[in-house]
């Protein structure tokens, strides 16, 4: 019987043609917090296993395509839209430092180009509502700055939409948040319901016209957590013709790791932490916990079962790869940053998947999305006009 060592060698050849659309990489957020984007200090040209999940010779490694960077700013965050413009000005910098390997994308045919030249595309994803401060202006402002999906909340409500890992408030989408929705379609900027409450979800596909995309989810039958997409909700996906990429994250894919997790944030709460805090005081707290309760640890197995559900609910056509390196402080074994995507498709390749399938799902049905979502923007702005709705005027 063959194992997943075999199955590299085809992996990395399928790789070769047909590499990775990834959704979510959080190294620009990373190197604010670590360095004070001092990209000097945080050079990716060299090995900075160290320190990220990410640097050029592991995306290399782990034949990374293109890659959505996120452009986060935490939903605390004072003026989160300059910070999010700092956001995408560290985007730009890594542009203009190394362009032999990165090459800006904003539309489909720059992730074909990019392909073709060998360079991995690169693409930006506002990472909450709240970075628009409820202003659609701002919303288009991030779109001509080369943002090309926003996923609508983080981990808290925003003013006109759920979070999935807040108190419900509004019962999904508001007015506004409807009106969001439809900007983005006239945009082209993909609707991302990665961290969006069910509510959402079902409001945000009621009220799209164009393809939506799950940046960083994973399957809730397989791993009961509000993070991750109920079935019925990929059901919809073939019939809306969008893309649920599915996460890495343990605490999202792994029912112990979930039940770990509950324990451990208790734990760093108990001893007046935040439960995100990452602080090296925190993180002394959460290494003994860790020490005394070892942590379940999620495999690229793990994350396959995942796509196997996936594919079985939403269809090969509507799946893809969300890792969120740089975003969380454990990986699977066997992912342990990106250089560990061939292992994924060989553990795919050992379950009978076919080369075709496996090709939509790293590449095809990504760039077919964004396609898509242009598609739909040409004709809305040919019969539209920029919305100048308010919140106030539309939820009041």
């Amino acid at each position: 019987m063959s194992g997943p060592g075999d199955s590299l060698g085809p992996a990395r050849e399928l790789l070769r043609e047909f590499p990775v659309v990834d959704g979510h990489n959080d190294l620009p957020w990373a190197l604010r917090e670590q360095v004070g984007y001092d990209l000097d200090a945080r050079d990716i040209a060299a090995d900075q296993s160290a320190a990220l999940h990410t640097d050029l010779a592991r995306l290399r490694e782990g034949c990374v395509g293109a890659q959505y960077w996120s452009v986060y700013v935490p939903y605390q965050q004072p003026y989160p839209l300059a910070a999010t413009l700092e956001q995408i000005d560290c985007v730009r910098q890594l542009l203009d430092r190394y362009p032999g390997d990165l090459r800006a994308a904003y539309t489909a045919g720059d992730l074909e180009a990019a392909r073709a030249e060998g360079r991995i595309a690169s693409l930006m994803g506002a990472e909450g509502g709240h970075s628009i401060e409820n202003s659609l202006g701002a919303l288009r402002m991030l779109y001509a700055l080369g943002v090309r999906y926003m996923t609508l909340t983080h981990n808290s409500n925003v003013d006109w939409a759920d979070s999935a890992t807040d108190e419900p408030l509004h019962g999904g989408l508001t007015a506004f948040g409807r009106a969001v929705v439809r900007e983005m379609n006239r945009e082209g900027m993909l609707v991302d319901l990665s961290h969006v409450a069910d509510t959402t979800m079902r409001d945000a596909l009621d009220a799209s016209a164009a393809p939506v995309i799950f940046s960083h989810s994973s399957a809730r039958a397989v791993c009961d957590h509000p993070r991750n997409i109920p079935d019925d909700v990929l059901e919809r996906l073939p019939a809306n013709g969008g893309v649920a990429m599915a996460t890495f994250v343990p605490k999202f894919v792994l029912q112990a790791a979930v039940d770990w997790t509950v324990e451990a944030d208790e734990n760093l709460r108990a001893h007046g932490y935040h439960h995100l805090d990452t602080t090296p005081e925190a993180m002394k707290v959460h290494r003994a916990f860790e020490e005394a309760h070892p942590r379940p640890r999620a495999t690229a197995s793990t994350v396959a079962d995942h796509l196997d559900h996936m594919r079985e609910a939403a269809g090969v056509d509507h799946i893809g790869i969300g890792g969120d390196y740089d975003g969380t402080a454990f990986t699977p074994d066997g992912l342990h940053d990106v250089a560990g995507y061939p292992n994924l498709v060989a553990e795919l390749l050992d379950r009978g998947w076919s080369r075709e399938d496996l090709a939509k799902v790293t590449w095809h049905n990504a760039v077919r999305v964004l396609g898509d979502a242009e598609a739909v923007a040409r004709d809305l702005r040919s019969t539209t006009a920029p919305s100048h709705a308010t919140i106030t005027a539309l939820d009041a």
